[in-house]
């Protein structure tokens, strides 16, 4: 497969799974990956340094290879998950690495009576350990395999935050474990939940690992209008912000290390500002290019003129001063942080300096997460993954040097 025969594929900038095949659509399967960005992940694969990083194992795959299909993922969360579920079902052999399974990861549920939920690596469950827990009449569900051991950590905290679960806490305690007093365990180990009600969560586990979301959502949405129906609105308010939760997932940090390397590509810009101690501000811009972090661009302002708590003032000042540089390269889309207002000061800024480059708006919710994101929809549709990845960065980054200031201060 060359160049030009991928250019002919239309792979949306959206997280996924995509397969390289051999013999059409229908085709032995070669290699499975995932990806933050499709288009930017796969179009990796055809850059000129290909065989020193990434080694002659995926490039004589890519000799063999005349296709690529793929599947759309609602998060990167859920193309890990995705990842795993075809390369157990495909065992591709471009997919195996210098080692085997057993180097693998797994989540595993156990067969108990309130499930524990455990990462395990391969060779535990392969029997090349002292350790007999895994063995399989202790099991009762199995995923993976998860290449990353890194990855799985990350996906792990996102789903536990969404469904809390067991994992080492002893049943019968007096006092609920360390995880259950930050709703990370549902407190089955001091009876705060009985077993109906847990394992309740645990088919939600397992469903969201079989790629089953939509049903779950279903299934919570009823039990929700019930709740509300019979007056238990405590209830019901924490069924919709799990809903939520599942409908929105934030995983940052798995965009992050899912992002692919690219030499050019669609540049993002985003700004964010700090207080100082009350008193000063300060404004950062941070740079994604073809869905990866370009640090090197990343630029701090002090800001002069604006006063504390007029973000659209700050936001104005902050931008007039970056277009100024036009030795920079010009964004493809600029992100802000806030609502209309900045969306509307951006746009305002833009104008004044005869430039019509998009702007997109991250607004946030009570605790600070993104909401939703307003903007051109289409826009917002092909690059969301790169918009949060670029707004959480820019945020975190105001932060650091607004602390790095601020211990400089008498």
């Amino acid at each position: 497969m060359t160049l030009e025969d991928f250019k002919k594929i239309e792979l949306p900038r959206t997280p996924g799974v995509y397969l390289f095949r051999k013999g059409g659509e229908a085709g032995a399967i070669l290699y499975i990956g995932k990806a933050t960005s499709l288009a930017e992940r796969v179009r990796s694969y055809f850059s000129p340094d290909l065989m020193v990083s990434r080694g002659p194992r995926l490039v004589k795959m890519l000799e063999e290879a005349d296709t690529i299909t793929f599947e759309t993922a609602d998060s990167v969360l859920e193309a890990l998950i995705l990842e795993a579920k075809l390369i157990k079902k495909h065992q591709p052999e471009a997919n195996s690495r210098e080692k085997d399974d057993k180097s693998y990861w797994y989540v595993v549920l156990m067969k108990e009576d309130f499930p524990r939920v455990l990462m395990v690596r391969g060779k535990e469950l392969f029997g090349l350990s002292q350790d007999d827990r895994y063995l399989p009449e202790h099991l009762d569900e199995t995923y993976g395999p998860f290449p990353q051991a890194s990855e799985l950590k990350e996906a792990m905290k996102i789903i536990r935050r969404i469904f809390s679960f067991r994992d080492t806490c002893e049943l019968g305690s007096a006092r609920e474990c360390f995880n259950a007093r930050i709703s990370l365990c549902p407190g089955v180990c001091s009876g705060k939940m009985g077993k109906e009600e847990y394992r309740k969560i645990i088919r939600r586990i397992k469903l969201f690992f079989e790629g089953k979301k939509r049903e779950i959502v279903l299934e919570m949405q009823k039990e929700m209008f019930a709740a509300a129906e019979t007056e238990q609105f405590e209830k019901a308010a924490y069924l919709r912000n799990k809903i939520f939760a599942l409908e929105h997932i934030q995983d940052v940090a798995l965009m992050k290390r899912g992002v692919s390397p690219s030499r050019t590509g669609y540049r993002i810009e985003a700004y964010d500002a700090a207080h100082i101690s009350g008193t000063s501000l300060v404004g950062v811009m941070t740079v994604a290019t073809g869905g990866e972090l370009d640090k090197s661009q990343y630029r701090k302002f002090k800001i002069r003129v604006a006063r504390q708590n007029d973000d659209n003032k700050t936001l104005e000042e902050l931008l007039s001063r970056r277009l100024k540089h036009s030795e920079w390269p010009m964004p493809d889309l600029i992100v802000v942080d806030g609502s209309t207002a900045q969306k509307n000061t951006a746009e305002r800024v833009l104008k004044a300096h005869k430039l019509t480059i998009p702007v997109a708006a991250v607004v946030k919710n009570a605790q600070h997460k993104p909401s939703h994101i307003s903007g051109d929809s289409a826009l917002v549709k092909d690059h969301k993954t790169e918009i949060l990845l670029a707004n959480a960065e820019a945020h975190r980054f105001a932060i650091t040097y607004h602390k790095k200031l601020r211990d400089q201060l008498p």
